[in-house]
């Protein structure tokens, strides 16, 4: 089975210091966590220690590509000083991905990003929206993407968004299984607007099995949108059980 994370991103809105988030989150169950925009104003000693008390891992950090590009080295660095080894860039236009030579373009850009990154002792991945699975020339754009990219590049496959787009992701995970550590377990209504897990389009007992057959590491809670960050916290904890 993977092993329980939160994305912290779903936990934004809610005014309290990281290192106490990071404490609520291994008491609902989680054992790592992956950070997104407020870790740039945390006490990393702080969040460390908070870590260290609970039990958790730093999972992964999701950073902008030209974050990483501009500045990798300091990048690097930083996530080091929290035991992280693992980035994941979370989103590219869907420019990108409209059609094959600019899916091609965006697959080679990321190899050599993750191929420098690796240099350095650290995984890159990508993480998907929906604008990812709509089709080009008949199939889903990030087919043609996993098949151009490099296997240096690591797959961060988002449940939700590709329900959304109205794709099954158990297939992708089949397929792709060895080049996805990582899922993110979130949900999306009809309207592809996020929602608490087991609301909306995702199937998730078949994503469970997907997830479990496919050996992926770690299955990574998120909603970008809860209205009470801490009750999906819970709920969160609770649906990962599943994976």
């Amino acid at each position: 089975m993977a092993r329980p994370a939160v994305q912290l991103y779903s936990l934004r809105a809610v005014d309290e210091p990281l290192p106490e988030l990071i404490t609520s989150a291994g008491d609902a169950g989680f054992e790592g966590v992956e950070y997104a925009n407020r870790i740039g104003d945390a006490d990393t000693d702080a969040v460390v220690d908070a870590l260290d008390g609970a039990g958790m891992e730093s999972v992964a950090a999701h950073v902008g590509i030209e974050e990483l590009e501009d500045d990798l080295e300091g990048t690097v660095e930083f996530y080091d000083s929290l035991d992280c080894d693992r980035l994941v860039v979370p989103w590219l236009d869907p420019e990108h991905f409209e059609s094959e030579d600019a899916i091609d373009a965006s697959a080679d850009r990321l190899t050599s990003l993750a191929d420098r990154v690796a240099d350095h002792g650290v995984e890159l991945g990508y993480h998907n929206h929906d604008h990812e699975f709509e089709e080009v020339n008949g199939r889903p754009a990030f087919e043609r993407f996993a098949e151009s990219s490099g296997d240096s590049l690591a797959l961060e496959v988002d449940l939700g968004w590709a329900s959304a787009a109205g794709v099954d992701p158990t297939g992708f995970l089949e397929r792709w299984g060895d080049r996805i550590p990582l899922v993110h377990v979130s949900d999306a209504d009809e309207s592809r607007s996020p929602t608490e897990v087991g609301d909306g389009v995702l199937d998730v007992d078949a994503c469970a099995r997907a997830v479990d057959e496919a050996g992926v590491e770690w299955a990574i809670y998120e909603h970008d949108e809860p209205e009470d960050a801490m009750a999906s916290l819970t709920h969160g904890g609770d649906v990962l059980q599943k994976f």
